[in-house]
């Protein structure tokens, strides 16, 4: 009979909690809601191939393996991927912010879990202290409990609030790991094509050493003969110790750049594979921007910004919720007994339900001011995506003129070397028929030296400057 009324008497309390968590989840949010800030963009980027075009296609819709077509290349980032220090940390850094979005949300549940307890005691019958009348010295006490609900009612929306930063956190750090990937294609590509360019170099030095090795040579033919002078054999080896010097610091650059390379694919230094040489590389025909506004979706910057500025438009909502009573409720069902032989039986059935409500009255100021804090920092948050709006914009306008007018130096640059050319192969037929002296043919193998070296530098430029685009587009990190 007593076991029926304890029942009854139960069923109404946790018939009245179930109707609680029922009201609660329609409960209002504190904090102001997320709307995303205005920022004007331009109609077309500056420096833009041609400033009247709306083409919303854009060079980074490309993936990264259809833009760079070196199949080397390709493997290499293929590598860097899979391996590369800061991705992996990257990806860590994704586990650990879906971890603390996953303990964020169970803070929101009720917890239920069960505990049990045996106690004995034995009393000392020669102590100090007597043992009470009635009170054996030996005895054992027990319980068992099943915590039915342990849980916050998130009546103001604190809990939900601090979810939904942690969402934000969690999704800002996925657009970091875009951009990390961005960021690691442009590098490993940038890197690549330096390491061509050295290799374009030293081939050049090489090239040109053994000619100015078979000019010597002849020098020091036309002075056994007597029509040269000790001052043009001089001159001629001047110019060869020239070429040998260069020779050794192309191949120092050559080596540290490979050891770069193997870096960024998370592996010890050591030689790299070439595929098509630096003159072989593809470009595409036309470099088209797209639309700035649609920048704003694309660059994974950006939207880390905005996902920080979400988090932190949620953590107002927090930091206010501290000015209304928390209210928690517990409860808990289970059985205790003096003797473990009556734990299950006999009257030793108990329950209690205890909701609890704490109101801050004074504290100081520390609520507002954690209130203050929150609002300054969705202001930084909301500068820095204003911030990181403002530098895609510089960085696609600066990518773009720089493109072009690489591409124009290159032009002007293959003109010159081939001017060059032809200014060295008749300086020496000149001075081999005695018409000129040895001096202009040296100035003319001088400058055409340099000029190849600037031509290679200017076709590293372009293609460098094409991954720089690329990357300010926020193209490459399309799986």
């Amino acid at each position: 009979m007593t076991e029926k009324r304890t029942m009854k008497n139960r069923f109404p309390k946790l018939t009245t909690l179930a109707l609680l968590s029922l009201i609660l989840a329609s409960c209002r949010v504190v904090g102001p809601n997320y709307t995303k800030p205005i920022v004007p963009a331009p109609d077309v980027f500056r420096s833009a191939p041609d400033p009247l075009s709306t083409d919303p296609t854009s060079l980074a819709d490309l993936k990264w393996f259809e833009l760079f077509k070196d199949p080397d290349l390709q493997h290499l980032i293929n590598v860097a991927l899979e391996r590369n220090h800061d991705l992996r940390a990257a990806m860590a850094r994704i586990d650990i912010a879906r971890a603390n979005l996953g303990i964020t949300r169970a803070d929101q549940k009720p917890t239920i879990g069960v505990s049990a307890d045996v106690t004995t005691l034995r009393s000392s019958s020669n102590g100090s202290f007597p043992v009470p009348s009635g009170f054996d010295q030996r005895r054992t006490f027990g319980s068992l409990a099943l915590n039915l609900v342990s849980y916050e009612a998130d009546i103001w929306g604190r809990l939900r609030r601090a979810t939904e930063a942690s969402q934000a956190n969690l999704l800002a750090t996925d657009e970091n790991r875009k951009a990390v990937v961005t960021t690691l294609i442009s590098d490993v590509a940038g890197a690549y094509f330096n390491l061509l360019e050295l290799d374009s170099e030293l081939e050049i030095a090489q090239r040109t050493l053994a000619t100015r090795q078979a000019s010597l040579k002849l020098i020091q033919n036309r002075q056994l003969g007597g029509v040269a002078t000790q001052l043009e054999v001089r001159q001629g080896e001047q110019l060869v110790h020239f070429a040998e010097r260069t020779i050794p610091g192309i191949e120092q650059q050559i080596e540290q750049t490979e050891n770069r390379i193997s870096f960024l694919l998370g592996q010890n230094p050591g030689p790299i594979r070439r595929g098509r040489s630096l003159m072989e590389q593809e470009q595409p025909v036309s470099v088209p921007p797209g639309l700035p506004s649609d920048l704003l979706e694309r660059r994974p910057d950006i939207r880390t910004a905005e996902q920080q500025l979400i988090s932190a438009n949620a953590m107002i909502g927090v930091a206010k919720a501290a000015y209304y009573p928390k209210i928690s409720l517990t409860s808990f069902l289970g059985t205790q007994s003096d003797e473990l032989t009556r734990l299950f039986t006999g009257p030793a059935g108990v329950w209690q339900f205890v909701p609890q409500v704490t109101q801050p009255i004074f504290t100081g100021g520390r609520t507002r001011s954690n209130v203050d804090l929150a609002s300054a920092q969705e202001q930084l948050a909301l500068v820095e995506y204003e911030r990181s709006i403002q530098t895609a914009f510089r960085e696609v306008s600066d990518s773009l003129i720089q493109h072009q007018k690489v591409k124009e130096v290159q032009t002007k640059q293959e003109e010159l070397v081939s001017t060059l050319q032809d200014r060295s192969r008749l300086s020496y037929m000149r001075y081999r028929g005695g018409v000129d002296t040895l001096l202009n043919a040296l100035d003319a193998d001088r400058d055409l030296f340099d000029a190849e070296l600037g031509l290679a530098q200017s076709r590293r430029d372009e293609l460098v400057t094409l991954v720089q685009l690329y990357r300010a587009l926020g193209g490459g990190w399309q799986q």
